[in-house]
């Protein structure tokens, strides 16, 4: 009994599509459920915190999001009457969409978030100049999730700054995998 409950309660690693993984570690299989990243607002943006929302999205958006088609860049968060709303979030449709729909890719998307924390957000943005970034968007429990992000925009000195630290790790890196060929 207690093996049959050991092996119940193992999870297989989930991959893009959803389905199970074979052989993934924990690491990578955390990984795998990610459908994209705003590599970009961590470069613009000092993220002060991070939350989880869920997605309302239609049916040919969800098909194109199992497919990858999602692009995150462009994307900021609003609140509309005590609501938030993604904007710019692109998701492209797919050729195989239904002949009866007008896909919109760049459509306003509802984020589900408890209201609490939603008038914590609200308090935060219009007291501290903190704007909402999109930061990834990853499959939790079969459902679309989204992570944004309350963030400070960074200024030019800060953006140089990043670069440089980004150069000289990539030097650092070549040098040490250089001294160990």
């Amino acid at each position: 009994m207690a093996t049959k409950e050991a092996n119940s309660s193992k999870k297989p690693a989930a991959s893009s599509s959803g389905k199970p993984a074979a052989n993934l570690s924990p690491k990578a299989a955390a990984a795998a459920v990610r459908i994209a990243d705003n590599k970009k607002a961590t470069f613009n943006y000092h993220i002060e915190e991070r939350f989880e929302a869920g997605m309302v999205l239609e049916g040919w958006e969800v098909k194109s999001v199992r497919e990858g088609k999602v692009q995150l860049t462009d994307g900021y968060v609003v609140i509309r009457g005590g609501e938030l709303f993604i904007i710019g979030c692109q998701i492209n449709p797919l050729g195989t969409a239904s002949t009866h729909i007008r896909p919109d890719s760049v459509r306003t998307k509802k984020l589900l978030m408890h209201k609490e924390e939603i008038r914590r957000l609200i308090g935060k943005i219009e007291q501290k100049g903190f704007t909402l970034v999109p930061l990834n968007m990853h499959w939790k429990a079969g459902r679309v999730k989204c992570e944004i992000g309350l963030a400070k925009g960074k200024a030019e000195h800060d953006k140089r700054d990043t670069i440089k630290d980004r150069e000289g790790k990539r030097e650092i890196d070549r040098a040490m995998k250089s001294r160990n060929r």
